[in-house]
């Protein structure tokens, strides 16, 4: 036992294609505490791809391989189905992208939060719908019983995002993975998202896999940060020394953030180098 929430070594999620097999993540390993972990890379580096192969969420036609890909001691690549699927929801959680796709479109939203409950606790039907009031409340939603009733195409993309935390939160879990969970969001509204978050790991206890392209929000937000190149770690350091970060992937991320009252016309582009991705 190494005492962590999560422990992964040398994990590689590969794709058939007509062309070839694709490695979407190639020898990923980390550890991850009762913490906020930021994982940042460009759309394509596996930061996804690692989430849902944590959560059990890659598609059938995959192949997902670990030395270890291990929850509180447990090997989730070694669970049968019906152990893992318990445990997905209950104890590990993830928010998705854009709640306008991940939200079911055809059900309210409070009887979407009551179905991810009932589905792991026996409870009532009236302890359900006041669990998830009450969690609706949690997340900072002003009316949480007219909210319970509206589909999803009736709240906007800021309370969409809360009723998603909500749902994920109401069974309690250990385990949060946030897939960019702010993206979709405007400024303002992000910061709610992010105290939302922030203060229910502080609250809860709970580990935090926070997945973003946004460097600057990661490396104010969490506590360590993984950055993937090409589907492999490249660097890992505490989110406080982003900005000296030693990789020259990384440091060309951080360059090519505007600064502001800095002459940056044109502004840097990155130049990438073969020996990243090997």
């Amino acid at each position: 036992m190494s005492g962590n929430l999560l422990d992964i070594e040398d994990l590689r999620v590969t794709f058939p294609t007509r062309t070839g097999r694709i490695e979407a993540v190639r020898g990923v390993s980390f550890a991850l505490g009762r913490e906020r972990l930021g994982i940042v890379g460009e759309s394509g580096s596996g930061k996804s791809q690692t989430g849902r192969a944590i959560m059990g969420l890659t598609p059938p036609q995959a192949e997902v391989l670990a030395k270890t890909l291990a929850f509180d001691g447990l090997d989730l690549l070694a669970l049968p189905p019906r152990e893992r699927r318990a445990l997905r929801g209950k104890r590990i959680a993830m928010i998705l992208q854009d709640p306008k796709y991940s939200l079911d479109p055809v059900m309210t939203i409070g009887r979407q939060i009551i179905e991810t409950l009932r589905t792991h606790e026996r409870v009532t039907k009236a302890e359900a719908r006041e669990r998830a009031l009450d969690m609706l409340a949690a997340v900072q939603i002003r009316d949480p019983k007219r909210v319970f009733d509206l589909h999803p195409h009736e709240v906007s993309g800021g309370m969409g995002q809360r009723a998603m935390i909500a749902m994920m939160l109401i069974a309690g879990p250990e385990l949060m993975i946030a897939d960019e969970p702010t993206s979709a969001l405007d400024v303002t509204v992000q910061l709610d998202v992010l105290a939302i978050l922030d203060r229910l790991v502080a609250e809860r206890g709970m580990g935090l896999i926070f997945i973003s392209h946004d460097l600057r929000l990661v490396s104010s937000f969490c506590d360590r940060v993984v950055v993937m190149y090409a589907g492999k770690v490249v660097e890992q350091l505490k989110a406080s020394e982003l900005s000296r970060a030693e990789h020259p992937y990384t440091r060309g991320l951080l360059d090519c953030m505007p600064k502001i009252g800095a002459d940056r016309h044109p502004l840097p582009v990155l130049q990438r180098q073969a020996e990243w991705a090997q």
